[in-house]
């Protein structure tokens, strides 16, 4: 099977590449530039508007795993031209190729598109998966941490100096990425009457997700500190997110779009929308995965 993959130099993407190895599953990865070579990936030089490009990505696939998209940017803009044209021009290839099978990967922020435009943008691309006539799935993670992963690490380096600021009150669920990179490569050939044409809202099986505070802790804890974290509320965040644009520009990771789906209370992933059992499980457990990424961060030198 020729399995498609955009994506695959991000964070997710990475790990679905390595899970990929490790299974011995060949898979062709789009890229904006030339890559050192890899065993068992062909690599194919593109974007997503490029038409030439991913025609080639999609020629003779018999599934496609589409993971590339915008999550952060300064321009609210620019979520709309990545993630919702992106993935029509995407789809539009598949069918000329007659590529069927394709898993998307969304987000629990499409849940509440009015929060924000990352939030938006994943929702309207999900409509355009769901009447796109392919074999869909869609994939809603909640929020990715492990090795390479810079956003969450934001707090691990906070836990390190024992303080935490956390957002009003509220809970969500969290997922290991080679849990996630796991999930994504299942489903390509799971049973159709299974996952075909359904959403999916994985997490790492704690039942209700975590509190705020109980990840802060979780995450003191992985790295070796008791932690203070305090809530603070909308307005000081969006002052943070104005202070971190003045300071770190177009680079800034806290920004409005982002304070918008961060202060809303309930990013838990539904047990409702939960993964067949027998089609896949998580494996790694909240308090395992932060601790090994806690490792991770102080191998590579970053904590």
């Amino acid at each position: 099977m020729t399995i498609a993959l955009t994506g695959a130099t991000g964070f997710v993407g990475q790990a679905v590449l390595d899970e990929a190895q490790r299974r011995g599953v060949t898979l062709r990865a789009l890229t904006r530039r030339a890559q050192p070579a890899c065993e068992g990936v062909q690599w194919v030089t593109g974007t997503l508007s490029d038409d030439t490009g991913l025609a080639q990505l999609v020629d003779g696939a018999e599934a496609v795993i589409h993971v590339a998209g915008l999550t952060n940017s300064p321009d609210p803009a620019d979520f709309h031209e990545a993630n919702v044209v992106g993935t029509q021009k995407l789809l539009e290839a598949c069918r000329t190729a007659r590529a069927k099978r394709f898993v998307f990967v969304s987000s629990l922020s499409a849940r509440e598109p009015q929060l924000s435009q990352y939030g938006h943008s994943k929702a309207e691309a999900e409509a355009i998966v769901q009447s796109s006539g392919l074999d869909w799935t869609i994939v809603r993670p909640p929020g990715v941490y492990g090795p390479r992963d810079i956003d969450y690490f934001e707090m691990f380096r906070s836990a390190r100096l024992g303080l935490v600021p956390l957002p009003p009150r509220g809970a969500s669920s969290i997922i290991h990425v080679d849990d996630l990179a796991r999930l994504l490569l299942d489903l390509v050939d799971a049973p159709p009457a299974l996952v075909r044409r359904k959403t999916f809202e994985p997490d790492d099986g704690r039942e209700s997700g975590w509190s705020h505070r109980e990840l802060a802790q979780a995450i003191g804890t992985a790295v070796g500190r008791r932690v203070f974290a305090p809530h603070l509320p909308r307005s000081v965040l969006s002052a943070a997110a104005r202070a971190d644009r003045l300071l770190r520009g177009d680079k800034a990771r806290l920004t409005a779009d982002r304070v918008g789906y961060m202060t809303h209370p309930n990013w838990v992933a539904r047990s409702a929308m939960k993964v067949p059992e027998t089609v896949w499980a998580p494996r790694i457990r909240g308090e395992e995965g932060l601790a090994a990424t806690a490792r991770w961060y102080r191998a590579q030198g970053w904590l």
